[in-house]
C-alpha cells in the first residue's frame, strides 16, 4: 500500500452539540473524511452531503502529512477534467505536474499550481524522478474551483505562481497570505475567474481575529493545526467551520495555529460532479465521460502510456 494517512490527535475539546451550534455564527461543521485517490488516502472536506460547495469551491482534499519510503511514490496517473480550475498548494514535499498543454512543472511548498480545465484537459501528478528512490514527505491541499457557466467550455490554461508572487503581510502579530482571489484590498497573482478568496492565517500567540469586513459571500474556515475559539466553543484540527455570514467572521486564534479560509460568491446555477468532471449541464459530463472512455482526449507528452480508467459504478 502506497503511504498512509496520518490523523493528528485533536488536542482541543470540540463541542458538537446542536443547541450550541445553532446559537453561533457557525452553520455547519465538516469533519475530514478518509478518501482513496488511488493508493493514497486523503482527508476530504468538500463535497459534503449537506454542503456541496462553499462559494465556487467544490472540492477540497487535505493530503497527508504522510511519509513515503524509498519504495513508495506519489503517482496520480493521467486523468481528465472539465468545467473547473485545480489549485495545488503544498506544505511539504514535491510533485511533478504534466499536462496535455505540454507543461512540466515541479510544485514545491508555498507555490501555487493553477490549472483551468475548461472544455477539457488531462494531467498527471507524480513524485519527481530525483526523489523516487529516497524517503520523502507529502503534505498539502488539492482544491477544485468550479468555473462560471459562461466559461465552462473555455480553452484550457495553466499557470504556476511562485511563493514570492503571493501577497503576504503581518498585522498585530498575525501573519496573512492571500493564496488566491481578492480580499483585504489585495489581489493574488493566481488568475481566478470568479469572486473568491483563499486565505492563510498564522499566529504564534493567542489573538482576536475580526476580518468580516474584508470578506464576502460564503466562508469556510479550515483548521490545519492548533485551535480557534468562537462563541465560547473551542474547535481543533481537521475541521472546516462554515459560516452563515462571512461579514460576521470573528474568532480567537490560539497559539501556534494555522487556518485557511475558503470563500466567495456562490453561483446561481447548480453544479453537477461526476468523478473528475464538473458542469452546470449533465450532458457536458456525459460527453466528457464517453470521450475519456474512448480515449479521445489529448495525450500528455512524455506520460502517455498509463491512465486512470473511468470508475464504473456498481449497479
Amino acid at each position: 500500500m502506497l503511504g498512509f494517512f496520518v490523523f493528528m490527535l485533536n488536542a482541543c475539546y470540540v463541542y458538537i452539540i446542536e443547541s450550541i451550534i445553532t446559537m453561533s455564527n457557525i452553520d455547519l461543521i465538516i469533519e475530514e473524511r478518509a478518501a482513496d485517490i488511488g493508493k493514497f488516502l486523503v482527508g476530504r472536506l468538500l463535497p459534503f452531503r449537506q454542503k456541496r460547495m462553499v462559494g465556487p469551491f467544490i472540492y477540497i482534499d487535505h493530503m497527508g502529512p504522510v511519509k513515503l519510503s524509498e519504495r513508495d511514490n506519489f503517482d496520480i496517473l493521467p486523468h481528465p477534467h472539465i468545467g473547473l480550475s485545480t489549485l495545488t498548494f503544498l506544505f511539504d514535499g514535491s510533485i511533478m505536474h504534466r499536462d496535455t498543454l505540454g507543461n512540466e512543472v515541479e510544485i514545491k511548498p508555498g507555490a501555487v499550481n493553477w490549472m483551468t480545465a475548461g472544455k477539457g484537459i488531462v494531467h498527471s501528478e507524480r513524485t519527481p524522478e530525483y526523489l523516487r528512490h529516497s524517503d520523502k514527505f507529502m503534505h498539502g491541499l488539492q482544491i477544485w474551483v468550479a468555473l462560471p457557466k459562461h466559461l465552462e467550455q473555455m480553452q484550457p490554461e495553466f499557470f504556476h505562481i511562485t511563493e514570492n508572487e503571493i501577497p503576504a503581510w503581518e498585522e498585530g502579530g498575525i501573519q496573512y497570505k492571500l493564496v488566491a482571489g481578492e480580499a483585504f484590498g489585495r489581489k493574488s497573482a493566481v488568475p481566478v475567474y470568479s469572486k473568491l478568496y483563499m486565505l492563510e492565517i498564522k499566529s504564534k500567540t493567542k489573538q482576536k481575529v475580526a476580518i468580516g469586513e474584508h470578506l464576502y459571500g460564503e466562508s469556510g474556515l479550515y483548521i490545519l493545526e492548533g485551535c480557534i475559539e468562537s462563541d465560547e466553543n473551542v474547535y481543533g484540527p481537521k475541521q472546516m467551520l462554515v459560516t452563515k455570514d462571512s461579514h460576521l467572521c470573528e474568532f480567537t486564534i490560539l497559539e501556534n495555529s494555522t487556518i485557511y479560509i475558503f470563500g466567495g460568491e456562490p453561483f446561481a446555477e447548480e453544479r453537477f460532479i461526476d468523478w473528475n468532471f464538473v458542469a452546470s449541464n449533465k450532458e457536458l459530463i456525459e460527453e466528457a465521460k464517453l470521450k475519456w472512455q474512448q480515449q479521445n482526449f489529448d495525450k500528455i507528452p512524455g506520460d502517455d502510456t498509463e491512465f486512470v480508467p473511468y470508475p464504473e459504478r456498481k449497479k
